[in-house]
């Protein structure tokens, strides 16, 4: 129960740095919303994007399926959203990287921004969350009922038990066991 707590409140932190990322800086003061999703295919251009083409649309995924996991318990969904997260921020750092010439660490609004340390801390937090969460409890089949015993017979096949109901007088009740045969030749113990 602690378990599934904590990897959800990690990956809801996780989801959250996620979406919030493309609105910070991630490369020389440009944000992430300006990158069009398909630049991260066709290289960077100076094109700018609208929000909901952006990079933001993977992140808005994630953080769906992320939030998806959270509600079932599923460790795999919440991996998955920290997947995606970590896998379009890559693969933006390579695409701008190629179209740069290098990513550049420097602080005053130059190089790599706070945008893409969100990201990534985001899918870290998404993976750790994963991790983290027990799951759902595992359920356990039962084994079918067997079926309610019969009453066997001296002579015969078994018989099954007579039905409830209010009893007759002895001359008209099924009795489960077949009467003993009449004493034949008079001859009788005592």
């Amino acid at each position: 129960m602690i378990r599934n707590v904590v990897g959800s409140v990690l990956a809801l932190a996780g989801a959250t740095a996620a979406v919030w990322s493309p609105f910070r800086a991630w490369y020389d003061g440009r944000h992430g919303r300006d990158y069009p999703i398909g630049d991260l295919f066709g290289g960077i251009t100076d094109t700018k994007a609208a929000v909901i083409g952006s990079i933001l649309l993977p992140f808005a995924f994630a953080a769906l399926v992320a939030l998806l996991g959270v509600v079932l318990r599923s460790r795999l969904l919440v991996a998955a959203a920290g997947t995606v997260v970590l896998g379009f921020t890559v693969l933006w750092m390579v695409r701008v990287g190629q179209a740069e010439g290098g990513l550049v660490l420097s602080g005053g609004g130059r190089g790599l921004g706070d945008g893409v340390a969100n990201a990534l801390g985001g899918g870290v937090l998404l993976l750790l969350g994963a991790l983290v969460m027990s799951g759902r409890p595992k359920s356990h089949r039962l084994e079918p009922a067997a079926p309610p015993p019969t009453h066997p017979t001296l002579d015969g096949p078994p018989v099954a038990p007579p039905p409830a109901g209010p009893v007759g007088d002895a001359e008209t009740r099924s009795m489960p066991y077949p009467e003993p045969p009449p004493d034949q030749g008079g001859h009788h113990r005592a």
